[in-house]
């Protein structure tokens, strides 16, 4: 009973004109951003911040105009990867897969309100479970020590890096690097000048705002450069453009399933939309046997990853609220954004700040809403914003970072530092680094190192109090769990080859 109350309260703040408002913008903000090749939620987060301040926002209104960019965003990359077959980011990659079949079939309009409808769903139940769940476990976590967080916040880059994909020691290389970045500037402890290079800039460390869009923006810029062409032709929605009562029946109960593990693998610190995707459409996959046309154009190829995302979004805020650990990237850059309001997130803030608290849980419910009403009319008007060639499209997204930056200390030092960084980003992406490790890398590496020296000051330097506590052990063995992933998944590609290679000879 009492959750509900402060839910009513939550709506009280939710249903002001001013923030009904700010949802509404940030959703259309969000979509447009979001279905642009490039760029995506953790761009669309990092623009607005400097936004938000600048025409001073209050704490709950900024975090609202995020949340619904941040929403708005995952829906906008669905539609370029149904019209165009361009994943707007990687957690849309599997709706590429039946999703643009629909739309080549003439299928669009379908594929768009069926891909809207299924987030809408996956984001409703996530919600719910925030309301559910979200109260409880801010409670469990006042049981977290420095000890334990600093255990949650290795297992935080660990999972969130993506150690258990492909590219480990990449990822570690790239997560590293981002530890060493928020090394930067003077110690908080000691006063003592780290990497500044007797730099007065840098003083007080390199800027989020700066890391963020030089890495993500500026690098997608150089590699929008790269291409001579004005891309594909995005492809028409024609015929019908809603889903029927047949096709929503036959994906209710995967809206249901993939709502569920989705808004359970976004409450994991670390795992994402682009693990819950995955893991839905294949978990589906593998349930319709014979039967599904997955790759085809099968609507419930769609419905899966779609609900998947949009509940892993919403589950990704949970951790992020109660404890103070970024569910995702995007998550990661909103913390950075509630520090900016010395509001800091964690297990208290559910006591400290419930209104700005049970007022974005309220929005989410209004934003989702939005979404859904207003991106079906919207379609064909996505379509000609997808047609934008890439010589207008980079020159805008230069003109809107460099806005961004310098709008928040007004000096051309941040402009040129955002440069370098992108340089950065870019080659790492030509060699293949992924980004988000070193973005979470630098967001967690100021909160660890003061809770490994707060866990150390109460032990006076012993090194057991890091693993003396049962919350403690559990995560530093998901942590080793993480770590052994990749190695097993090595050593069993090395024996197929070799079972492989004597039946390749006697052929």
């Amino acid at each position: 009973m009492e959750t509900l109350n402060f839910l009513m309260q939550g709506f009280g703040v939710a249903l002001t004109p001013s923030n009904l408002l700010i949802a509404l913008i940030g959703t259309l903000i969000g979509t447009v951003v979001g279905l642009l090749p490039g760029l995506g939620p953790i761009n669309g987060v990092a623009i607005l911040i400097p936004v938000a301040f600048a025409f001073g926002l209050p704490p709950e209104s900024a975090l609202i105009l995020l949340a619904a960019v941040y929403l708005g965003c995952e829906y906008g990359g669905r539609i370029s990867s149904i019209l165009l077959n361009i994943p707007g980011e990687a957690a849309t990659l599997m709706t590429c897969l039946d999703g643009y079949p629909m739309a080549r079939q003439g299928r669009a309009g379908v594929a768009l309100s069926l891909s809207a409808w299924s987030s809408f769903l996956g984001a409703f139940i996530a919600t719910c479970g925030m309301v559910l769940f979200a109260p409880m476990l801010a409670k469990w976590a006042i049981a977290f020590g420095p000890a334990e967080y600093f255990a949650l916040m290795v297992l935080a880059i660990v999972a969130l890096a993506g150690m258990a994909g492909d590219k480990p020691m990449k990822t570690l290389v790239a997560a590293l690097l981002g530890l060493f970045l928020s090394c930067v500037g003077i110690d908080a402890n000691s006063g003592v000048y780290r990497f500044t290079f007797d730099s007065i800039h840098v003083a007080d460390g390199i800027q989020f705002v700066v890391l963020v869009l030089g890495l993500f923006s500026v690098s997608e810029i150089l590699l929008l450069l790269e291409k001579t062409h004005h891309g594909q032709q995005a492809v028409q929605a024609t015929g019908r453009m809603l889903f029927n009562f047949n096709e929503a029946r036959r994906v209710l109960m995967i809206n249901l399933r993939c709502g569920i593990g989705g808004f359970i693998v976004g409450v994991l610190p670390g795992a994402g939309a682009t693990l819950a995707s995955a893991l839905a459409y294949s978990t589906e996959k593998r349930m319709a046997g014979a039967d599904g046309q997955f790759g085809k154009g099968d609507i419930r190829g769609l419905a899966a990853p779609e609900t998947a995302i949009g509940a892993s979004c919403c589950g990704a805020m949970v951790p992020m609220l109660t404890l103070g650990v970024p569910g995702s990237g995007t998550t990661a850059v909103m913390i950075g954004a509630l520090t900016l309001y010395n509001i800091t997130p964690g297990p208290l803030l559910f006591q400290n700040e419930p209104e700005l608290v049970w007022g974005l849980i309220a929005s989410l419910f209004i934003a989702n809403f939005m979404l859904l009403v207003l991106n079906v009319p919207m379609i064909k008007l996505f379509t000609r914003i997808l047609a934008v060639p890439n010589w207008a499209l980079a020159p805008a997204i230069a003109i809107i970072t460099a806005i961004g930056v310098y709008a928040v200390h007004a000096t051309t030092f941040d402009l040129l530092l955002m440069v370098a960084v992108g340089i950065l980003g870019y080659a790492m992406r030509k060699l293949d680094f992924p980004l988000s490790p070193l973005l979470l890398g630098f967001i967690l590496g100021g909160h660890m190192e003061q809770d490994l020296r707060r866990a150390l000051s109460i032990s006076n330097g012993e090194l057991d109090i890091l693993w003396s506590s049962g919350i403690a052990q559990g995560t530093w063995a998901m942590v080793a769990l993480m770590l052994a992933l990749p190695l097993l998944r090595i050593w069993r590609r090395r024996a197929a080859r070799r079972q492989a290679a004597p039946a390749a000879l006697a052929e």
